[in-house]
């Protein structure tokens, strides 16, 4: 955890242990401490490289479905226009646009499957 981000450790402990010097504290108790750190801790939203802490997300897909359901009974929402954006998306960065590719041969489509399998 400390080569992942050493000051995010020490805001952390900080914050929840009032520990201000881990340094001086035997190894294998900060390593428990640090472990025992929330989820929405520092350290912990940049091991799991979440921007936003899960209750938020929770709160804002709660969000989402109220507009929806409130869109769904207008006259745009019967006509299918005008649909609210989604909070979520905003939040994870995430554009509700497909994406279409498109390639010139198979091999081409193979090389770009292998890509996004391997998380590129």
């Amino acid at each position: 955890m400390i080569k992942v981000d050493e000051e995010a450790l020490i805001c952390d402990l900080a914050e929840t242990y009032q520990i201000y010097r881990y340094k001086e504290w035997p190894p294998l108790e900060v390593a428990i401490f640090a472990r025992g750190l929330r989820g929405d801790s520092r350290l912990k939203m940049k091991m799991s490289k979440e921007k936003v802490p899960t209750e938020i997300v929770l709160l804002s897909s709660l969000v989402d479905s109220m507009n929806l359901l409130l869109w769904s009974k207008t006259k745009d929402g019967w006509k299918g226009i005008n649909r609210p954006t989604s909070l979520v998306a905003a939040i994870r960065g995430h554009s509700e646009e497909n994406k279409v590719m498109r390639f010139e041969s198979g091999k081409d489509f193979e090389t770009a499957r292998n890509n996004i399998l391997k998380g590129g």
